[in-house]
């Protein structure tokens, strides 16, 4: 996982980490090992209860984090940054997480709380950085992975439906790939799934993206199939999370109805894994207009609500994800 030296780094870093450029949010950063680990949005609050703040320190406790970076994105008619980040920060060390970084953006610029240096850090504050050209844009650029959306409406609306998923000929090319539980080839299809998904994910690692109309519909298919999805839901790492994010998002795009929920649920995983419960909730209702009674957008709704720790729910997907390959590859 990468490293961040500066505040600079974190406020040119956070839009990479989070999919979009926040505002009125508050994020916080868990550092373990001194790398990043799990990044969460919040949407900006008027207080915050003690109860809230527990709950979050409880994310990193789970995370095993040695420290937080907290960054509070205001409005220009809301001057009480300081004192939010005071009172979560409090909470969190009294939990045990010491506090790395604590950081105000305001008014196009952004000021540290703790630093009172000012040397290095101005009462001011630093103008924000242009992101395009910074280093992590240039990585993300070459990794094939799109740069940030412009804000969290415009990731939301990145899940909406694809004119081309209304398409009937689209449908029927991808119905070709439909699996049927009761095909006497069924294993040789889910391993078919696979393959498709390694075969995608290499198109979008190499930056051509949904280019292959009859491969992204062979994947669109073979989600069709429990195991195939379930496959998906644990396949990816930290090092390849990003990659495979922004395929299943296009993927959910490109789905027509009744294949749109496997889909949308890989996605609400995803996004919750990564801190955004939001954006998880978003997605799950886009599987429910496609399927009102599919189980495992209810088993992910009443995650979710549950208030589960992220960490807990990708524990839970990498202990399903062996027995899932030992059923598809060993024919159980």
């Amino acid at each position: 996982m990468p490293t961040l030296t500066s505040a600079h780094d974190l406020i040119t870093a956070i839009p990479f980490l989070i999919g979009f450029h926040p505002t009125d949010s508050i994020v916080l950063i868990s550092i373990k090992d001194e790398a990043i680990g799990l990044a969460m949005r919040i949407d900006l609050p008027q207080s915050l209860r003690s109860d809230e703040i527990d709950l979050l320190a409880h994310h990193f406790l789970r995370e095993e984090a040695d420290a937080a970076l907290l960054v509070a994105y205001m409005p220009e008619d809301r001057d009480d940054g300081d004192s939010l980040l005071i009172c979560l920060g409090a909470g969190l060390i009294k939990s045990g997480i010491h506090i790395q970084e604590s950081l105000v953006v305001r008014g196009g610029r952004y000021r540290s709380i703790i630093c009172r240096d000012e040397t290095c850090c101005s009462s001011l504050g630093e103008k924000l950085p242009d992101i395009e050209s910074t280093e992590i844009a240039v990585e993300h650029v070459v990794a094939g992975i799109p740069m940030p959306y412009a804000n969290i409406e415009e990731l939301r609306e990145s899940l909406a439906a694809d004119s081309q998923s209304h398409d009937g000929q689209w449908l029927e090319l991808i119905a070709q790939f439909h699996i049927d539980d009761e095909s006497e080839s069924l294993q040789e299809l889910r391993r078919d799934g696979i393959e498709t998904m390694d075969l995608l994910f290499d198109d979008f690692r190499m930056g051509r993206g949904a280019s292959e109309r009859v491969l992204v519909a062979r994947m669109i298919g073979r989600m069709s199939d429990v195991q195939v999805r379930d496959y998906a839901l644990g396949v990816h790492s930290e090092d390849t999370f990003d990659i495979y994010f922004t395929m299943w998002r296009e993927l959910l795009r490109l789905a027509p109805r009744g294949y749109v929920a496997p889909i949308a649920c890989i996605v609400a995983a995803m996004s919750y894994e990564s801190g955004d419960g939001a954006l998880a909730q978003k997605a799950l209702d886009r599987a429910f207009g496609d399927d009102e009674s599919y189980p495992l957008a209810g088993l992910l709704r009443r995650v979710f609500n549950a208030g589960w720790p992220p960490e807990s729910f990708a524990q839970m997907r990498r202990e399903l994800h062996p027995k899932v390959i030992d059923a598809i590859f060993d024919g159980q």
